[in-house]
């Protein structure tokens, strides 16, 4: 019997401690009533609707200054690729790009060594029409294009399930290339390499070939670009 008598006591004493407990809760909530629980709810209200709106423009900003990004890093391509045009244009007689064995030889898979002025214009009508349906890293077109640091480069490999490949050195007739393009544009950069800030990006670029002599010759034509989407994120230089 006294066993049963404190069990109901503890009984009572912890339904008297739980009702204590809500009657607190129920005047704090009593507290707020009125204009307080409206403005809480206005506020609550506002701040859901300024996160809902502000998550798609920050992920917005956040594309944007990748694609400012991706766009500066070509133009630095582009301004070490003028610099080894000019410098290559004074020790060998005509200036060539990163990968072309020779000014006169292509660099990916548009244009065709020793070739006229005419079939660079066509080349580069080609290139510059696919190009407008190379939108996705892992296009078909990508093997038509050359890796700017190499496929394999530690720092920025080319993403998996894309087509580009490395330019090789070639073996011509009194070419003057040493090297591969992937290293001559490494050695350009210091030994650095620059990279995409995009998932799936990896730069890429194609050159149309030089060639004439005289008052008929020609330049080589440099094309580089982002291949997160070489469509939109790309840039051309003709010395």
């Amino acid at each position: 019997m006294l066993l049963i008598s404190k069990l109901k006591t503890g009984s009572i004493v912890k339904e008297k401690h739980v009702n204590t407990i809500w009657k607190k809760i129920y005047k704090t909530l009593k507290a707020y009533s009125g204009n307080s629980l409206a403005e809480f709810a206005t506020v609550a209200a506002l701040m859901a609707t300024l996160a809902a709106t502000a998550a798609p423009k920050l992920s917005k900003l956040a594309e944007t200054a990748k694609s400012e990004k991706s766009m500066n890093e070509i133009d630095k391509i582009l301004t070490q690729a003028r610099n080894f045009y000019q410098a290559t244009q004074d020790e060998e007689g005509r200036g060539r790009f990163p990968g072309q064995d020779k000014f006169n030889r292509p660099v990916g898979n548009y244009g065709t060594a020793n070739s006229s002025y005419a079939n660079q214009v066509s080349a580069q009508t080609t290139l510059l029409n696919e190009l407008d349906n190379f939108i996705r890293y892992n296009s078909s077109l990508g093997a038509k294009w050359r890796s700017v640091f190499g496929i394999s480069n530690l720092t920025a490999p080319a993403p998996s399930g894309s087509t580009v490949q490395n330019d090789p050195l070639e073996s011509c007739l009194n070419c003057p290339a040493s090297t591969s393009g992937s290293e001559e544009w490494i050695e350009l950069f210091g030994g650095n390499t620059l990279f995409s800030t995009f998932q799936d990006g990896h730069f890429i670029y194609a050159v149309l070939p030089g060639g004439g002599s005289g008052t008929g010759a020609f330049v080589p034509i440099l094309i580089v670009a982002d291949l997160e989407n070489p469509k939109d994120f790309n840039n051309i230089l003709e010395p």
